[in-house]
């Protein structure tokens, strides 16, 4: 075992009382709660990003292509075109894309009982990928696609539910109206399933049907649609891929990501990481300053110590070992069991969901939270050697030290 990490060890773990084994405490309880902070806000700032990209592409995909128009709300009726055969020969061309489902958006009134509500009816293909709207269901089941004419379901949200005080397997009239001849016709559907996705703009609006109904409601000899849905890789960058799909497919139709469509939505959750980085900035400042000080305190009361070891012979180098060892046992125990705290509430948070939030407002009724485990230790690691960088200043005191005076010092 080395000397000056002997002695460091020693006098870092003696137990009779003095000032330093305070503020070596104070140290250590300070480099914890920095270190735990920075992990629990950035766990809590992937949860929020990562539940509410999910709620988002889970029901409207990653990109969605529509035919050119000046009209691109999500709130109103799409345009209408043919299916394009040769956009989804060019769409197979890139292997980001895991499905690609044609869609219709429709107006339509929903009656039950004398009560009406409107809604906006979304059209839905048999390839749509319904695991990944399935966590969205809280009763019943996505549309089932077994009739082969068209499926007389209806998915609706929660929101409309409770309006309509409507349960499973209720049957309801949904009521078209053509605005250009003035006349409406009905359809009866079962509710099959209720979803809440917790965007509320969107769940007092929308409900899911077979897109064959509204084809046929629109014209019983051409199959229209209004677009195209495509969900890709979780890694791939949407924005960059609209891009090559525009770059690909005919002008007439327009690729756009759904960060794009959304743009207040992902502008909220990019303010997050400034969030983040502030807090970090923060907590980092916080724990060296701490630890900083923490040495300062230790050099000064050892430095009797100090002109001892410069009288027997050693070297500034040496005692400056001794105390970068020193500071390393202090930091490692702060980043250790700062660490520890705050995974641990990340995992109390994922088993119990005791922090609860108010959907309206942040889009989940539980704050979510995503460890991913080399954040946490570069978290970790990055802490660690900036604050043994840090405190090798404080060490450079040691060469104004004189060992005749630091003797007598008291």
């Amino acid at each position: 075992m080395q000397p000056a990490f002997h002695i460091a060890r020693k006098i870092t773990f003696n137990r009779q009382p003095s000032f330093s084994r305070f503020i070596i405490r104070l140290s250590v309880i300070a480099t914890s709660i920095s270190v735990a902070a920075m992990i629990l806000t950035l766990c809590f700032v992937n949860g929020f990003q990562d539940a509410i990209s999910k709620k988002i592409f889970g029901f409207w995909g990653h990109i969605r292509i529509q035919p050119y128009t000046l009209n691109k709300s999500l709130i109103a009726e799409d345009e209408l075109a043919t299916s394009n055969d040769t956009i989804l020969l060019q769409l197979k061309q890139f292997p980001q894309i895991t499905s690609v489902n044609s869609y219709i958006t429709r107006s339509a009134v929903i009656e039950k009982n004398g009560e009406i509500e409107g809604c906006l009816l979304k059209g839905i293909d048999p390839s749509f990928p319904t695991k990944q709207f399935e966590h969205f269901i809280k009763l019943g089941h996505t549309i089932a696609f077994e009739d082969s004419m068209y499926d007389r379901s209806l998915v609706i949200s929660e929101l409309l539910a409770n309006k309509l005080q409507l349960a499973l397997n209720d049957t309801v009239k949904l009521h078209f109206i053509k605005t250009e001849t003035g006349t409406s016709t009905y359809r009866k559907l079962r509710v099959a399933g209720i979803y809440k996705t917790g965007l509320e703009e969107y769940d007092q609006l929308f409900c899911l049907v077979d897109i064959r109904l509204l084809q046929r409601i629109i014209s019983p000899y051409i199959a229209y649609i209004s677009g195209y849905e495509v969900f890709t890789n979780t890694s791939v960058k949407s924005e960059d891929l609209s891009l090559a799909i525009n770059e690909t497919i005919s002008s007439e139709w327009l690729a756009r990501s759904m960060e794009s469509i959304f743009p207040n939505i992902f502008d909220w959750l990019e303010i997050q990481n400034v969030n983040r980085n502030v807090v970090f900035i923060i907590m980092g400042v916080v724990a060296l300053i701490n630890l900083l000080t923490c040495l300062l305190v230790l050099v000064l009361e050892r430095t009797r110590m100090v002109g001892i070891l410069k009288a027997l012979g050693g070297e500034d180098k040496f005692i400056q070992q001794i105390f970068l060892y020193y500071a390393s046992f202090i930091a490692l125990r702060g980043v250790g069991i700062g660490a520890i705290i705050g995974l641990l509430i990340c995992w109390l948070q994922l088993v119990t969901g005791f922090i609860q939030l108010d959907e309206t407002a942040y889009y989940v009724s539980v704050a979510p939270v995503v460890i991913v485990a080399w954040q946490i230790a570069l978290v970790v690691l990055a802490t660690f050697l900036v604050a043994f960088l840090s405190l090798w200043l404080p060490t450079f005191l040691i060469r104004k030290i004189q060992p005749i005076q630091a003797i007598q010092f008291n």
